[in-house]
Protein backbone atom coordinates (compact mmCIF):
# COMPACT_ATOMS: atom_id res chain seq x y z
CA UNK A 1 0.00 0.00 0.00
CA UNK A 2 1.25 3.26 -0.63
CA UNK A 3 2.35 5.23 1.77
CA UNK A 4 0.86 8.17 3.40
CA UNK A 5 2.43 11.76 2.41
CA UNK A 6 3.76 11.90 6.85
CA UNK A 7 4.77 8.59 6.84
CA UNK A 8 7.26 9.26 3.62
CA UNK A 9 8.68 12.48 4.61
CA UNK A 10 8.70 11.14 8.30
CA UNK A 11 10.37 7.96 6.95
CA UNK A 12 12.85 9.65 4.69
CA UNK A 13 13.98 11.91 7.53
CA UNK A 14 14.99 9.07 9.59
CA UNK A 15 16.75 7.02 7.03
CA UNK A 16 19.06 10.03 6.40
CA UNK A 17 22.13 10.33 8.33
CA UNK A 18 22.90 13.02 11.36
CA UNK A 19 26.73 12.89 11.40
CA UNK A 20 28.31 16.26 11.28
CA UNK A 21 27.24 19.40 11.68
CA UNK A 22 26.44 20.27 7.64
CA UNK A 23 22.48 20.95 7.33
CA UNK A 24 22.58 20.98 3.80
CA UNK A 25 19.80 18.36 3.66
CA UNK A 26 17.61 20.87 5.21
CA UNK A 27 17.98 22.77 2.23
CA UNK A 28 14.22 23.70 0.65
CA UNK A 29 12.60 21.83 3.80
CA UNK A 30 13.55 24.72 6.69
CA UNK A 31 15.06 27.89 6.46
CA UNK A 32 16.84 30.14 9.03
CA UNK A 33 18.02 33.46 9.25
CA UNK A 34 21.71 33.57 9.93
CA UNK A 35 23.29 36.36 12.79
CA UNK A 36 24.41 39.41 10.75
CA UNK A 37 27.91 39.16 12.14
CA UNK A 38 29.37 36.88 10.21
CA UNK A 39 31.20 34.17 12.34
CA UNK A 40 32.86 32.39 9.94
CA UNK A 41 33.93 35.60 8.51
CA UNK A 42 35.30 37.10 11.61
CA UNK A 43 36.89 33.46 13.00
CA UNK A 44 39.14 33.35 9.67
CA UNK A 45 40.08 36.46 10.03
CA UNK A 46 41.29 36.08 13.59
CA UNK A 47 42.54 32.50 12.42
CA UNK A 48 44.87 34.58 10.14
CA UNK A 49 46.71 36.55 12.71
CA UNK A 50 47.38 34.31 15.67
CA UNK A 51 50.05 31.13 15.67
CA UNK A 52 48.15 28.47 17.57
CA UNK A 53 44.52 27.65 18.01
CA UNK A 54 41.85 25.04 19.35
CA UNK A 55 38.49 24.86 17.94
CA UNK A 56 36.42 23.21 20.55
CA UNK A 57 33.69 20.41 19.43
CA UNK A 58 34.49 21.02 15.94
CA UNK A 59 31.65 18.56 14.82
CA UNK A 60 32.82 17.46 12.07
CA UNK A 61 35.00 20.27 11.41
CA UNK A 62 32.95 22.10 8.78
CA UNK A 63 33.04 25.65 10.90
CA UNK A 64 37.15 25.72 10.76
CA UNK A 65 37.71 24.22 7.32
CA UNK A 66 35.95 26.62 5.90
CA UNK A 67 38.31 29.07 6.60
CA UNK A 68 41.14 30.19 4.61
CA UNK A 69 44.22 30.50 6.84
CA UNK A 70 44.87 28.31 9.57
CA UNK A 71 47.74 29.10 11.90
CA UNK A 72 50.75 26.60 11.70
CA UNK A 73 49.32 24.72 14.91
CA UNK A 74 45.93 23.63 14.76
CA UNK A 75 43.59 21.55 16.88
CA UNK A 76 40.38 20.47 17.48
CA UNK A 77 38.29 18.61 19.69
CA UNK A 78 35.41 16.02 19.61
CA UNK A 79 33.46 13.73 21.75
CA UNK A 80 31.06 12.02 19.32
CA UNK A 81 33.03 9.12 17.50
CA UNK A 82 31.42 9.60 13.80
CA UNK A 83 31.98 13.18 14.16
CA UNK A 84 35.22 12.38 15.17
CA UNK A 85 36.14 10.75 12.01
CA UNK A 86 34.49 13.14 9.30
CA UNK A 87 36.76 15.89 11.40
CA UNK A 88 39.56 14.11 10.84
CA UNK A 89 38.96 13.07 7.39
CA UNK A 90 38.06 16.51 6.96
CA UNK A 91 40.96 18.55 8.43
CA UNK A 92 43.91 15.95 8.99
CA UNK A 93 44.83 17.17 5.27
CA UNK A 94 45.20 21.01 6.54
CA UNK A 95 47.35 20.11 9.50
CA UNK A 96 44.67 20.18 12.00
CA UNK A 97 45.02 17.71 15.03
CA UNK A 98 41.80 16.29 15.78
CA UNK A 99 40.91 14.67 19.69
CA UNK A 100 39.00 12.49 20.45
CA UNK A 101 38.05 14.00 23.66
CA UNK A 102 35.39 15.97 25.85
CA UNK A 103 37.88 18.05 27.89
CA UNK A 104 40.85 19.58 27.18
CA UNK A 105 43.77 17.61 27.27
CA UNK A 106 46.37 20.32 26.91
CA UNK A 107 49.37 21.88 28.89
CA UNK A 108 48.67 25.76 30.31
CA UNK A 109 48.87 28.83 28.39
CA UNK A 110 49.28 26.67 24.59
CA UNK A 111 46.39 28.58 22.95
CA UNK A 112 46.10 32.39 21.08
CA UNK A 113 42.81 31.93 19.90
CA UNK A 114 40.29 29.16 21.29
CA UNK A 115 37.17 28.47 19.06
CA UNK A 116 33.60 27.24 19.77
CA UNK A 117 30.61 27.16 17.30
CA UNK A 118 27.82 26.26 19.21
CA UNK A 119 29.08 24.35 21.85
CA UNK A 120 27.15 22.27 24.38
CA UNK A 121 28.79 23.76 27.12
CA UNK A 122 31.62 25.85 27.79
CA UNK A 123 33.34 25.09 30.45
CA UNK A 124 35.29 28.57 31.42
CA UNK A 125 38.04 27.83 33.91
CA UNK A 126 39.44 25.65 31.56
CA UNK A 127 39.91 27.48 28.30
CA UNK A 128 41.47 30.27 30.70
CA UNK A 129 44.02 27.74 31.75
CA UNK A 130 44.70 26.51 28.09
CA UNK A 131 44.72 30.54 26.69
CA UNK A 132 48.19 32.28 26.60
CA UNK A 133 48.21 35.50 28.12
CA UNK A 134 46.37 38.11 25.85
CA UNK A 135 44.68 34.85 24.00
CA UNK A 136 40.94 35.42 23.09
CA UNK A 137 37.86 32.85 23.00
CA UNK A 138 36.13 33.63 20.28
CA UNK A 139 32.41 32.06 20.23
CA UNK A 140 28.63 31.91 18.58
CA UNK A 141 26.73 30.29 20.91
CA UNK A 142 22.89 29.12 20.71
CA UNK A 143 20.55 31.96 23.83
CA UNK A 144 17.90 31.45 25.71
CA UNK A 145 14.49 29.68 24.75
CA UNK A 146 16.02 28.73 21.17
CA UNK A 147 13.46 27.37 18.92
CA UNK A 148 11.64 26.79 22.24
CA UNK A 149 8.19 26.93 19.84
CA UNK A 150 8.96 23.88 18.72
CA UNK A 151 10.36 22.59 21.87
CA UNK A 152 7.40 23.52 24.03
CA UNK A 153 5.16 21.84 21.21
CA UNK A 154 6.69 18.51 21.65
CA UNK A 155 7.39 19.00 26.08
CA UNK A 156 4.93 21.30 26.70
CA UNK A 157 5.69 24.78 29.13
CA UNK A 158 9.43 24.77 30.13
CA UNK A 159 10.55 26.69 33.53
CA UNK A 160 12.29 29.59 33.12
CA UNK A 161 15.41 27.76 34.59
CA UNK A 162 15.15 26.06 30.99
CA UNK A 163 14.19 28.88 29.10
CA UNK A 164 17.42 31.06 30.30
CA UNK A 165 19.78 28.60 31.12
CA UNK A 166 22.26 29.94 27.99
CA UNK A 167 21.24 33.48 28.73
CA UNK A 168 24.58 35.92 27.23
CA UNK A 169 24.96 37.67 30.93
CA UNK A 170 25.14 34.40 32.78
CA UNK A 171 28.12 33.76 30.16
CA UNK A 172 29.29 36.65 30.87
CA UNK A 173 29.49 35.88 34.67
CA UNK A 174 31.18 32.89 34.03
CA UNK A 175 33.67 33.90 31.90
CA UNK A 176 34.96 37.06 34.40
CA UNK A 177 34.53 34.56 36.98
CA UNK A 178 37.42 32.19 35.54
CA UNK A 179 39.32 34.98 35.19
CA UNK A 180 38.79 36.35 31.47
CA UNK A 181 37.63 39.72 30.15
CA UNK A 182 34.99 39.92 28.22
CA UNK A 183 35.26 42.30 25.10
CA UNK A 184 32.66 41.93 23.03
CA UNK A 185 28.93 40.31 23.65
CA UNK A 186 26.19 40.71 21.09
CA UNK A 187 22.51 38.85 20.52
CA UNK A 188 20.02 38.23 18.17
CA UNK A 189 16.56 36.61 17.59
CA UNK A 190 16.34 34.82 14.06
CA UNK A 191 13.01 33.70 12.66
CA UNK A 192 13.12 30.06 12.26
CA UNK A 193 11.04 28.27 9.41
CA UNK A 194 9.85 24.11 9.12
CA UNK A 195 8.35 23.59 5.67
CA UNK A 196 7.75 19.94 6.29
CA UNK A 197 7.31 17.26 9.11
CA UNK A 198 10.47 15.85 7.65
CA UNK A 199 12.28 18.91 8.32
CA UNK A 200 11.64 18.74 12.30
CA UNK A 201 12.29 15.16 12.12
CA UNK A 202 15.55 15.83 10.93
CA UNK A 203 16.44 18.56 13.53
CA UNK A 204 15.11 17.04 16.53
CA UNK A 205 17.52 13.82 15.71
CA UNK A 206 20.52 15.99 15.21
CA UNK A 207 20.42 18.78 17.54
CA UNK A 208 19.55 16.00 20.36
CA UNK A 209 19.71 18.45 23.33
CA UNK A 210 16.22 20.23 21.92
CA UNK A 211 13.91 17.49 22.81
CA UNK A 212 15.95 14.55 24.74
CA UNK A 213 15.35 11.31 24.01
CA UNK A 214 13.47 12.05 20.85
CA UNK A 215 12.33 9.18 18.77
CA UNK A 216 9.93 9.07 16.04
CA UNK A 217 7.58 6.04 17.59
CA UNK A 218 7.45 8.13 20.94
CA UNK A 219 6.51 11.38 19.38
CA UNK A 220 4.62 9.65 16.59
CA UNK A 221 1.21 11.38 17.56
CA UNK A 222 2.76 14.92 17.96
CA UNK A 223 4.25 14.31 14.56
CA UNK A 224 1.27 14.05 13.06
CA UNK A 225 -0.79 16.45 14.40
CA UNK A 226 1.59 19.01 13.65
CA UNK A 227 2.11 17.73 10.48
CA UNK A 228 -1.71 18.49 10.04
CA UNK A 229 -1.15 21.55 10.78
CA UNK A 230 1.90 22.70 8.54
CA UNK A 231 -0.34 20.97 6.25
CA UNK A 232 -3.24 23.34 6.66
CA UNK A 233 -1.52 26.48 8.47
CA UNK A 234 1.74 26.59 6.40
CA UNK A 235 5.38 26.70 7.37
CA UNK A 236 5.95 26.32 11.81
CA UNK A 237 7.91 29.41 12.63
CA UNK A 238 10.07 29.67 15.64
CA UNK A 239 12.86 31.56 16.75
CA UNK A 240 16.57 30.90 17.54
CA UNK A 241 18.59 32.50 19.72
CA UNK A 242 21.98 33.60 18.83
CA UNK A 243 24.88 35.62 21.37
CA UNK A 244 28.62 36.00 19.81
CA UNK A 245 31.06 36.42 23.06
CA UNK A 246 34.84 37.28 23.04
CA UNK A 247 36.73 37.11 26.19
CA UNK A 248 40.52 37.77 26.31
CA UNK A 249 42.75 36.64 28.76
CA UNK A 250 44.82 39.34 30.49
Amino acid sequence: MRKSRFDALVAEAEAESVDGWDFSWLDGRATEERPSWGYQRLLGSRLAQVEAALDVETGGGEVIDGCPHLPPLTAATESWPPNVARASARLRPRGVVVVATEGLPFGDNVFDLVSSRHPVRTNWPEIARVLRPGGSYFSQQVGPASVFELVEFFLGPQPEEARNSRHPDRAVQEAEAAGLEVVDVRSESLRTEFLDIGAVVYFLRKVIWMVPGFTVEQYRDKLRELHERIERDGPFVAHTARFLIEARKP
